[in-house]
């Protein structure tokens, strides 16, 4: 028995698996991302089987469920694969997920290629799943989460190991900036390149920013921090748990608010992220 892992539609291991001419570079490292996500924390991939390879062949033209998918060959040959899936999950016990693929006419989890035009819903394999949670490849590689926060008192340090923990319980990386060992005894100039230099290449690296602005004004660095992550076009979560209100309108700071999601508990923030765990 699989003590913890998530079934993956196979195009993501294997991207030859898909119709000719529609995988880009931005999706193989959307590919590459969420299966190093699983090596990150220990989660075992087990490969879905692709009904549109088995039925259409490898090297196929792009096309669509009611095109070419739409008959009583295709319906059994799922109901075939549907059980060699659940055979599998009888004897290995519950995934935690299924990773799929949006736009797939069989293996897409919000959206889906039915007609010449997209619809809303799983494809026509994994709709055969609807009990079992299910991501699209795109949101379940996003994963890397710089924490901007601050970070200069025991108890603003303490928060900050909190929140990390409840994002890695989540299956989400954390930078932590606090743990470059940034204290008022190491920052001689030196010191102060090294701790700039290794944040900026965490916070170019990142997938996502989560920003902890509380207090009467965000805190500088934090502020840069998140308005780098906005420029760069990156997925920036505002925290306040301060009750605090700068205004009728305003918590704390206009320009950060309206770059972010703004959340008041850390424990809402994974569901925020469609953290699937």
């Amino acid at each position: 028995m699989l003590s913890m892992y998530v079934l993956m539609c196979p195009c993501i291991t294997d991207p030859s698996l898909r119709a000719k001419g529609i995988t880009t570079g931005s999706d193989i490292d959307y590919f590459n991302r969420s299966i190093e996500r699983c090596k990150t924390f220990g989660i075992k991939i087990h490969t879905l089987p692709c009904p549109e390879t088995i039925y259409l062949g490898k090297n196929r033209e792009p096309t669509n469920f009611l095109k070419s998918m739409n008959n009583s060959e295709f319906s059994s040959l799922l109901d075939s694969l549907e059980e060699q899936v659940r055979d599998f999950i009888s004897e290995n016990g519950r995934p935690l997920l299924i990773v799929g693929v949006d736009s797939s006419p069989s293996c897409g989890v919000d959206l889906t290629y039915y007609s010449d035009e997209k619809r809303e819903g799983r494809g026509a394999f994994l709709s055969r799943f609807n009990d079992i949670p299910a991501v699209d490849v795109k949101e379940f590689a996003d994963y890397r989460i710089y924490l901007a926060a601050p970070l200069f008192s025991e108890a603003e340090r303490d928060f900050n190991l909190k929140l990390r923990d409840i994002l890695e319980k989540n299956m989400f990386s954390v930078h932590l900036p606090q743990e470059l060992d940034d204290s008022i005894d190491a920052r001689e100039d030196e010191r102060h390149r090294m701790i700039f230099e290794k944040n900026l290449e965490a916070l170019k690296k990142a997938d996502i920013v989560v920003g902890v602005i509380d207090g009467a004004d965000a805190d500088s660095g934090t502020a840069w921090e998140m308005g780098y992550a906005y420029a760069s076009g990156k997925k920036i979560i505002s925290l306040r748990t301060d009750f605090r209100k700068v205004g009728e309108n305003e918590l704390v700071n206009l320009m950060l608010e309206m770059s972010s999601k703004t959340v008041f508990c850390a424990e809402d923030i994974p569901g925020i992220l469609k953290s699937p765990f």
